[in-house]
Protein backbone atom coordinates (compact mmCIF):
# COMPACT_ATOMS: atom_id res chain seq x y z
CA UNK A 1 0.00 0.00 0.00
CA UNK A 2 1.09 3.16 -1.21
CA UNK A 3 2.00 5.88 1.78
CA UNK A 4 -0.92 8.27 2.03
CA UNK A 5 1.04 10.39 4.06
CA UNK A 6 3.30 10.93 1.01
CA UNK A 7 0.86 11.16 -2.09
CA UNK A 8 0.55 14.06 -4.02
CA UNK A 9 -3.11 15.97 -3.39
CA UNK A 10 -2.41 18.92 -4.56
CA UNK A 11 -4.74 18.15 -7.38
CA UNK A 12 -6.99 16.09 -5.19
CA UNK A 13 -10.64 16.41 -4.84
CA UNK A 14 -11.92 17.83 -1.71
CA UNK A 15 -13.89 15.47 1.31
CA UNK A 16 -16.14 16.72 3.46
CA UNK A 17 -16.89 13.64 5.37
CA UNK A 18 -14.24 12.71 7.76
CA UNK A 19 -15.97 9.16 8.74
CA UNK A 20 -15.42 7.89 4.76
CA UNK A 21 -11.79 8.98 4.45
CA UNK A 22 -11.33 7.03 8.01
CA UNK A 23 -13.27 4.48 6.82
CA UNK A 24 -11.35 3.95 3.46
CA UNK A 25 -7.95 3.12 5.26
CA UNK A 26 -8.84 1.36 8.23
CA UNK A 27 -10.59 -1.24 5.86
CA UNK A 28 -7.14 -1.70 4.07
CA UNK A 29 -4.36 -4.03 5.19
CA UNK A 30 -1.07 -2.85 4.82
CA UNK A 31 1.64 -4.65 3.12
CA UNK A 32 4.80 -3.08 4.92
CA UNK A 33 4.63 -5.43 7.80
CA UNK A 34 8.84 -5.19 8.13
CA UNK A 35 9.29 -2.38 10.44
CA UNK A 36 6.27 -2.56 12.92
CA UNK A 37 4.76 -4.63 15.23
CA UNK A 38 1.55 -5.28 16.31
CA UNK A 39 0.86 -5.41 20.19
CA UNK A 40 -2.94 -4.96 22.14
CA UNK A 41 -2.80 -2.40 24.66
CA UNK A 42 -4.06 -2.83 28.28
CA UNK A 43 -6.31 -0.50 27.76
CA UNK A 44 -9.61 -1.90 26.36
CA UNK A 45 -7.73 -4.32 23.94
CA UNK A 46 -7.00 -1.55 21.83
CA UNK A 47 -4.56 -2.86 19.46
CA UNK A 48 -1.35 -0.70 19.21
CA UNK A 49 1.36 -0.52 16.28
CA UNK A 50 4.77 0.30 17.37
CA UNK A 51 7.56 1.46 15.14
CA UNK A 52 10.67 -0.99 16.00
CA UNK A 53 13.25 1.92 15.08
CA UNK A 54 12.33 4.08 17.86
CA UNK A 55 9.45 2.42 19.82
CA UNK A 56 6.52 5.06 19.80
CA UNK A 57 3.27 3.11 19.24
CA UNK A 58 0.26 4.11 17.15
CA UNK A 59 -3.14 3.57 16.93
CA UNK A 60 -3.31 2.14 13.13
CA UNK A 61 -0.54 0.31 10.52
CA UNK A 62 -0.85 3.12 7.99
CA UNK A 63 0.04 5.96 11.14
CA UNK A 64 3.15 3.33 11.74
CA UNK A 65 4.42 3.23 8.00
CA UNK A 66 3.57 7.11 7.94
CA UNK A 67 6.11 7.56 10.60
CA UNK A 68 8.33 5.52 9.46
CA UNK A 69 9.40 7.59 6.66
CA UNK A 70 10.74 10.77 8.88
CA UNK A 71 13.74 7.80 9.76
CA UNK A 72 14.50 8.05 6.41
CA UNK A 73 16.38 10.30 4.26
CA UNK A 74 14.33 13.78 3.24
CA UNK A 75 14.71 14.41 -0.38
CA UNK A 76 12.72 17.70 -1.03
CA UNK A 77 14.32 20.96 -0.15
CA UNK A 78 12.56 23.91 -0.40
CA UNK A 79 15.08 26.79 -2.05
CA UNK A 80 13.31 29.59 -0.17
CA UNK A 81 14.06 28.95 3.22
CA UNK A 82 16.10 25.86 3.16
CA UNK A 83 13.73 23.43 4.94
CA UNK A 84 13.79 19.73 3.92
CA UNK A 85 10.62 17.30 3.42
CA UNK A 86 10.55 13.68 3.63
CA UNK A 87 7.34 13.45 0.76
CA UNK A 88 6.13 15.67 -1.87
CA UNK A 89 2.72 16.20 -0.61
CA UNK A 90 4.71 17.69 2.55
CA UNK A 91 6.88 19.72 0.73
CA UNK A 92 3.81 20.97 -1.50
CA UNK A 93 1.78 21.93 1.27
CA UNK A 94 5.08 24.07 2.52
CA UNK A 95 5.04 25.50 -0.21
CA UNK A 96 2.02 27.92 -0.17
CA UNK A 97 3.35 29.18 3.30
CA UNK A 98 5.80 31.35 0.76
CA UNK A 99 2.98 32.12 -1.93
CA UNK A 100 -0.08 32.20 0.40
CA UNK A 101 -1.93 29.69 -1.77
CA UNK A 102 -4.78 28.45 0.04
CA UNK A 103 -6.52 26.29 -2.14
CA UNK A 104 -9.06 24.21 -0.23
CA UNK A 105 -12.43 26.32 0.44
CA UNK A 106 -15.04 25.72 3.31
CA UNK A 107 -18.50 25.92 1.35
CA UNK A 108 -20.52 27.02 4.17
CA UNK A 109 -18.55 30.45 5.58
CA UNK A 110 -16.36 30.84 2.37
CA UNK A 111 -12.40 30.52 4.47
CA UNK A 112 -9.77 28.53 2.85
CA UNK A 113 -6.97 26.47 4.12
CA UNK A 114 -3.58 25.11 2.54
CA UNK A 115 -4.41 21.72 3.19
CA UNK A 116 -7.57 19.57 3.33
CA UNK A 117 -7.33 18.33 6.58
CA UNK A 118 -7.77 21.81 7.82
CA UNK A 119 -10.71 21.97 6.09
CA UNK A 120 -11.78 19.25 7.47
CA UNK A 121 -11.32 19.93 11.14
CA UNK A 122 -12.52 23.30 10.27
CA UNK A 123 -15.71 22.18 8.90
CA UNK A 124 -16.25 20.37 12.30
CA UNK A 125 -16.50 24.01 14.04
CA UNK A 126 -20.17 24.70 11.93
CA UNK A 127 -21.08 20.98 12.30
CA UNK A 128 -20.46 21.08 16.05
CA UNK A 129 -18.64 17.56 15.51
CA UNK A 130 -15.88 16.56 17.81
CA UNK A 131 -14.99 12.55 17.10
CA UNK A 132 -11.96 12.30 19.78
CA UNK A 133 -12.73 11.88 23.51
CA UNK A 134 -10.80 11.97 26.13
CA UNK A 135 -10.96 8.27 28.21
CA UNK A 136 -10.07 9.94 31.26
CA UNK A 137 -12.63 12.96 31.57
CA UNK A 138 -14.80 12.23 28.91
CA UNK A 139 -13.69 15.99 27.28
CA UNK A 140 -14.14 15.96 23.39
CA UNK A 141 -11.94 17.36 20.53
CA UNK A 142 -12.30 18.33 16.72
CA UNK A 143 -9.04 16.35 16.26
CA UNK A 144 -6.42 13.97 17.57
CA UNK A 145 -3.56 16.46 18.09
CA UNK A 146 -5.63 18.32 20.79
CA UNK A 147 -6.97 15.08 22.18
CA UNK A 148 -3.31 14.43 22.67
CA UNK A 149 -2.11 17.70 24.03
CA UNK A 150 -5.27 17.37 26.44
CA UNK A 151 -4.38 13.88 28.01
CA UNK A 152 -1.07 15.81 29.04
CA UNK A 153 -2.83 17.00 31.74
CA UNK A 154 -3.82 14.10 32.99
CA UNK A 155 -0.49 12.67 32.86
CA UNK A 156 1.88 15.95 33.78
CA UNK A 157 3.73 15.27 31.18
CA UNK A 158 5.67 18.13 29.61
CA UNK A 159 7.90 16.90 26.73
CA UNK A 160 9.20 19.70 25.34
CA UNK A 161 12.46 21.01 27.33
CA UNK A 162 13.67 24.28 26.62
CA UNK A 163 17.54 24.63 26.23
CA UNK A 164 17.97 27.80 27.48
CA UNK A 165 16.80 27.90 30.74
CA UNK A 166 15.23 24.12 31.20
CA UNK A 167 11.12 25.19 31.35
CA UNK A 168 9.26 22.44 29.96
CA UNK A 169 6.06 22.23 28.39
CA UNK A 170 3.29 20.08 27.09
CA UNK A 171 2.91 21.41 23.51
CA UNK A 172 5.68 22.04 20.74
CA UNK A 173 4.12 25.35 19.86
CA UNK A 174 4.86 26.71 23.07
CA UNK A 175 8.05 26.04 23.42
CA UNK A 176 9.13 27.74 20.16
CA UNK A 177 6.69 30.55 21.32
CA UNK A 178 8.91 30.53 24.66
CA UNK A 179 11.94 30.44 23.19
CA UNK A 180 11.52 34.09 21.58
CA UNK A 181 11.20 35.38 24.61
CA UNK A 182 15.18 34.58 25.43
CA UNK A 183 16.24 35.29 21.76
CA UNK A 184 13.70 38.54 21.21
CA UNK A 185 12.31 37.74 17.84
CA UNK A 186 9.48 38.73 17.50
CA UNK A 187 8.41 37.49 13.61
CA UNK A 188 5.01 38.71 13.36
CA UNK A 189 4.82 42.50 12.13
CA UNK A 190 1.21 44.51 11.74
CA UNK A 191 0.95 45.89 8.32
CA UNK A 192 -0.32 49.39 10.43
CA UNK A 193 1.04 50.41 12.87
CA UNK A 194 4.72 47.91 12.44
CA UNK A 195 4.24 46.70 15.86
CA UNK A 196 5.66 43.42 16.33
CA UNK A 197 4.53 40.12 18.02
CA UNK A 198 6.12 36.49 19.37
CA UNK A 199 3.38 34.71 17.75
CA UNK A 200 0.05 35.00 14.94
CA UNK A 201 -2.49 34.73 17.35
CA UNK A 202 -1.39 38.01 19.68
CA UNK A 203 -1.05 39.90 15.90
CA UNK A 204 -4.61 39.20 15.06
CA UNK A 205 -5.86 40.12 18.43
CA UNK A 206 -4.20 43.13 18.08
CA UNK A 207 -5.35 43.83 14.15
CA UNK A 208 -8.72 44.01 15.40
CA UNK A 209 -7.45 47.20 17.86
CA UNK A 210 -7.47 48.74 14.28
CA UNK A 211 -10.39 47.12 12.53
CA UNK A 212 -12.43 47.97 16.07
CA UNK A 213 -13.94 43.98 14.78
CA UNK A 214 -14.66 42.11 18.60
CA UNK A 215 -16.23 39.03 17.08
CA UNK A 216 -16.24 37.12 20.39
CA UNK A 217 -19.84 38.15 22.31
CA UNK A 218 -20.41 37.40 25.95
CA UNK A 219 -24.35 35.56 25.69
CA UNK A 220 -25.09 36.90 29.44
CA UNK A 221 -24.63 40.67 28.99
CA UNK A 222 -23.83 41.08 25.44
CA UNK A 223 -20.49 42.64 25.91
CA UNK A 224 -17.72 41.72 22.68
CA UNK A 225 -14.30 41.26 22.69
CA UNK A 226 -11.65 40.71 20.23
CA UNK A 227 -9.99 37.55 21.61
CA UNK A 228 -11.38 34.90 22.49
CA UNK A 229 -9.53 34.94 25.97
CA UNK A 230 -10.61 38.11 26.84
CA UNK A 231 -14.02 36.59 26.74
CA UNK A 232 -13.08 33.72 28.90
CA UNK A 233 -12.14 36.14 31.46
CA UNK A 234 -14.93 38.03 31.30
CA UNK A 235 -17.32 35.47 31.70
CA UNK A 236 -15.91 34.52 35.23
CA UNK A 237 -16.82 38.37 36.35
CA UNK A 238 -20.32 36.64 35.65
CA UNK A 239 -19.76 32.86 37.46
CA UNK A 240 -17.54 34.05 40.07
CA UNK A 241 -15.16 31.58 39.36
CA UNK A 242 -11.82 32.69 40.58
CA UNK A 243 -9.42 29.77 39.56
CA UNK A 244 -5.93 30.38 40.24
CA UNK A 245 -5.03 30.39 44.00
CA UNK A 246 -2.19 31.81 46.38
CA UNK A 247 -0.81 29.30 47.88
CA UNK A 248 0.31 31.65 50.86
CA UNK A 249 -2.63 33.32 51.75
CA UNK A 250 -5.06 31.42 49.68
CA UNK A 251 -6.59 34.54 48.12
CA UNK A 252 -7.90 33.73 44.49
CA UNK A 253 -7.65 35.44 41.19
CA UNK A 254 -9.20 35.71 37.41
CA UNK A 255 -6.00 34.96 35.74
CA UNK A 256 -2.75 33.70 35.92
CA UNK A 257 -1.06 37.11 35.76
CA UNK A 258 -3.09 38.19 38.37
CA UNK A 259 -1.63 35.65 40.26
CA UNK A 260 1.62 36.39 39.69
CA UNK A 261 1.46 39.87 40.38
CA UNK A 262 0.04 39.34 43.73
CA UNK A 263 3.00 36.74 44.53
CA UNK A 264 5.44 39.45 44.11
CA UNK A 265 3.67 41.49 47.70
CA UNK A 266 4.44 38.37 49.37
CA UNK A 267 7.84 38.11 48.13
CA UNK A 268 8.46 42.09 48.50
CA UNK A 269 9.49 41.93 44.41
CA UNK A 270 9.01 45.13 42.88
CA UNK A 271 11.23 44.08 39.46
CA UNK A 272 10.10 47.51 37.22
CA UNK A 273 12.49 50.82 38.51
CA UNK A 274 12.06 54.50 37.46
CA UNK A 275 15.15 55.76 36.19
CA UNK A 276 14.48 59.19 37.15
CA UNK A 277 13.77 58.92 40.53
CA UNK A 278 14.80 55.51 41.26
CA UNK A 279 11.29 54.24 42.84
CA UNK A 280 10.46 50.78 42.46
CA UNK A 281 7.18 49.13 41.03
CA UNK A 282 5.29 45.72 41.31
CA UNK A 283 3.66 45.97 37.35
CA UNK A 284 5.35 47.56 34.47
CA UNK A 285 1.85 49.37 33.94
CA UNK A 286 2.50 51.48 37.23
CA UNK A 287 5.99 52.47 36.05
CA UNK A 288 4.37 54.02 32.85
CA UNK A 289 1.87 55.33 34.81
CA UNK A 290 4.72 56.54 37.32
CA UNK A 291 6.56 58.12 34.28
CA UNK A 292 3.79 60.25 33.26
CA UNK A 293 4.48 62.37 36.52
CA UNK A 294 7.83 63.48 35.57
CA UNK A 295 7.20 64.19 31.85
CA UNK A 296 3.43 65.97 32.88
CA UNK A 297 2.19 63.68 29.84
CA UNK A 298 -1.58 63.63 30.01
CA UNK A 299 -2.75 62.11 26.53
CA UNK A 300 -6.15 61.52 26.89
CA UNK A 301 -8.38 64.65 26.68
CA UNK A 302 -12.47 64.87 27.32
CA UNK A 303 -14.45 66.61 24.44
CA UNK A 304 -16.96 67.38 26.62
CA UNK A 305 -14.86 69.66 29.30
CA UNK A 306 -11.13 69.75 27.84
CA UNK A 307 -9.97 68.05 31.43
CA UNK A 308 -6.74 65.68 30.15
CA UNK A 309 -5.56 62.44 32.03
CA UNK A 310 -2.86 60.18 32.11
CA UNK A 311 -4.99 57.10 31.30
CA UNK A 312 -7.63 56.00 29.00
CA UNK A 313 -9.23 54.55 31.81
CA UNK A 314 -9.38 57.50 33.89
CA UNK A 315 -10.74 59.33 31.15
CA UNK A 316 -13.75 56.84 30.75
CA UNK A 317 -14.17 56.94 34.34
CA UNK A 318 -14.31 60.67 33.94
CA UNK A 319 -16.82 60.68 31.44
CA UNK A 320 -19.50 59.18 33.78
CA UNK A 321 -19.54 62.66 35.26
CA UNK A 322 -20.96 63.87 32.65
CA UNK A 323 -23.27 60.99 31.44
CA UNK A 324 -23.94 60.36 35.09
CA UNK A 325 -23.61 56.76 34.21
CA UNK A 326 -23.32 54.12 37.46
CA UNK A 327 -24.03 50.98 35.98
CA UNK A 328 -22.79 48.73 38.48
CA UNK A 329 -25.36 47.90 41.27
CA UNK A 330 -25.10 47.13 45.18
CA UNK A 331 -28.13 44.46 45.59
CA UNK A 332 -27.86 44.58 48.84
CA UNK A 333 -28.77 48.23 49.38
CA UNK A 334 -29.21 49.83 46.01
CA UNK A 335 -26.44 51.79 45.78
CA UNK A 336 -25.20 52.55 42.63
CA UNK A 337 -21.52 52.98 41.17
CA UNK A 338 -19.42 54.00 38.15
CA UNK A 339 -16.90 51.52 38.50
CA UNK A 340 -16.88 47.52 39.20
CA UNK A 341 -13.90 47.88 41.67
CA UNK A 342 -15.76 50.39 44.01
CA UNK A 343 -18.63 47.78 43.55
CA UNK A 344 -16.41 45.51 45.12
CA UNK A 345 -15.02 47.66 47.91
CA UNK A 346 -18.37 48.57 48.71
CA UNK A 347 -19.68 44.93 49.15
CA UNK A 348 -17.09 43.99 51.29
CA UNK A 349 -18.46 46.69 53.98
CA UNK A 350 -21.36 44.94 54.09
CA UNK A 351 -19.53 41.44 54.52
CA UNK A 352 -16.73 43.16 56.92
CA UNK A 353 -14.22 41.29 54.50
CA UNK A 354 -10.67 42.87 55.22
CA UNK A 355 -8.26 40.90 52.29
CA UNK A 356 -6.03 43.30 52.26
CA UNK A 357 -3.58 43.26 55.45
CA UNK A 358 -0.38 45.46 56.17
CA UNK A 359 2.54 43.29 56.58
CA UNK A 360 4.26 45.63 58.88
CA UNK A 361 1.15 45.96 61.48
CA UNK A 362 -1.17 43.50 60.78
CA UNK A 363 -4.13 45.70 60.03
CA UNK A 364 -6.56 45.02 57.12
CA UNK A 365 -8.21 46.82 54.45
CA UNK A 366 -11.09 46.27 52.52
CA UNK A 367 -9.09 47.34 49.24
CA UNK A 368 -5.42 48.16 47.85
CA UNK A 369 -5.54 51.28 47.48
CA UNK A 370 -6.45 52.05 50.95
CA UNK A 371 -3.63 49.42 52.14
CA UNK A 372 -1.32 51.62 50.42
CA UNK A 373 -2.61 54.69 51.60
CA UNK A 374 -1.83 53.74 55.23
CA UNK A 375 1.23 51.94 54.48
CA UNK A 376 2.62 55.99 54.43
CA UNK A 377 2.19 56.04 57.67
CA UNK A 378 4.74 53.58 58.24
CA UNK A 379 7.52 54.54 55.65
CA UNK A 380 6.73 59.10 56.01
CA UNK A 381 5.90 59.09 52.62
CA UNK A 382 3.95 62.47 51.63
CA UNK A 383 3.59 62.93 47.80
CA UNK A 384 0.78 65.56 47.77
CA UNK A 385 2.43 68.74 47.99
CA UNK A 386 1.30 72.51 48.24
CA UNK A 387 2.10 74.55 45.44
CA UNK A 388 2.09 77.29 47.86
CA UNK A 389 3.82 76.75 51.15
CA UNK A 390 5.78 73.45 50.18
CA UNK A 391 3.81 71.48 53.07
CA UNK A 392 3.33 67.54 52.36
CA UNK A 393 0.42 65.07 52.88
CA UNK A 394 -0.29 61.09 52.81
CA UNK A 395 -3.59 62.10 50.89
CA UNK A 396 -4.94 64.08 48.09
CA UNK A 397 -7.87 64.79 50.15
CA UNK A 398 -5.66 65.85 53.73
CA UNK A 399 -3.89 68.38 50.60
CA UNK A 400 -7.03 69.76 49.61
CA UNK A 401 -8.51 70.72 53.07
CA UNK A 402 -5.19 72.37 53.61
CA UNK A 403 -5.23 74.08 50.52
CA UNK A 404 -8.74 75.72 51.78
CA UNK A 405 -6.62 77.59 54.64
CA UNK A 406 -4.69 79.08 51.89
CA UNK A 407 -7.99 80.12 49.69
CA UNK A 408 -9.80 81.63 53.17
CA UNK A 409 -6.26 83.59 54.29
CA UNK A 410 -6.89 85.10 50.35
CA UNK A 411 -10.51 86.19 51.05
CA UNK A 412 -9.80 87.79 54.58
CA UNK A 413 -6.85 89.76 53.29
CA UNK A 414 -9.33 91.03 50.38
CA UNK A 415 -11.83 92.06 53.29
CA UNK A 416 -9.13 94.46 54.99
Amino acid sequence: MEDVNCLDVSNAPVFHDVNLIAGKYADEESSSGDTFTKQTSSRKNIPEHRCEICKKTFSSEHEVVAHREKHKEKPYHCEICGKYFVCNSHFTNHKRVHTGEKPFHCEICGKSFTQNYHLVVHVRSHTGEKPYHCQVCGKSFVDNSNLTRHKRIHTGENPFHCDICGKSFSDNSNIIVHKRRHTGEQPYHCEICGKSFVNNSDLKSHERVHSGEKPYQCEICGKSFSGNSQLVIHKRSHTGEKPFRCEVCERSFLTNGLLKAHLKIHSGEKPHHCEICGKSFLKNHDLKRHRQIHTGEKPYHCEVCGKSFCQNSALTLHMQIHTGEKSHLCEMCGKSFSRNSDLISHKRRHTGEKPCPCEICGKSFVNNSDLNMHKRVHTGEKPYCCGICDKSFITRTLLKRHELIHSRGKSLRYKT
